[in-house]
């Protein structure tokens, strides 16, 4: 997997793109300008990001694995420690499928219905793969979610997720939280030695 140069993702126009970014050259990228990456992410080959008016937001220390997308015209917001499995799809637009209105971006907005809504994502989330997750939804910190799964409801922190449509089946271990000092002091401590070092 070859990552894009720090001079290309700069051409890209991207909002923001913290340290330690790597993202694949054989990914699309859409409105750069309303996406915002944050420090030590990952994002595979063949994802899709595709911003709309409210952006997507990723956080630190986030992998997004091949094959998934992040879609609409809503804000997405994926916080730190997210973990996107492959082939997951994120939209926060929706078509009307009640046959009131027509469906497609091809068409003048006058002829559509489409829905717009933020769909948030909490620290430590992790979403299996093959999932859906649908407007409007908010996943909070911790939440899991099992692979194949149709995410339309809002989950609450640290439950498990799964089916179609996803309910709770479990409660998820907070043992992850424990190792949030140890990162920091390695981060703390990977700094001081770059710059005794000179290291940039």
């Amino acid at each position: 997997m070859a990552w894009l140069t720090n001079e290309q993702l700069t051409a890209m126009g991207f909002a923001r793109v913290g340290k330690n970014a790597l993202l694949s050259d054989k990914a699309s990228y859409y409105n750069c300008q309303h996406i915002q990456l944050g420090d030590h992410i990952r994002i595979d080959d063949f994802c899709v990001l595709s911003a709309g008016i409210g952006g997507i937001t990723i956080g630190n220390y986030v992998h997004i694995a091949v094959f998934s997308s992040l879609i609409g015209a809503g804000n997405i917001t994926l916080a730190d420690f997210c973990n996107i499995s492959s082939r997951v799809s994120i939209y926060s637009s929706n078509d009307d499928y009640s046959g009131l209105a027509m469906t497609n971006p091809t068409l003048p907005s006058e002829f559509t219905n489409v829905h717009h809504a933020d769909v948030k994502m909490g620290c430590h989330v992790i979403i299996g793969a093959g999932t859906i997750v649908l407007s409007g939804v908010t996943l909070e910190e911790g939440v899991a979610i099992g692979a194949l799964s149709l995410v339309k409801k809002d989950c609450q922190s640290f439950g498990i997720y799964a089916g179609v449509p996803a309910k709770k089946i479990g409660t998820r271990k907070r043992d992850l939280l424990n190792y949030l000092p140890l990162l920091r002091n390695f981060e703390q401590n990977t700094a001081q030695y770059h710059e005794a070092n000179n290291d940039h």
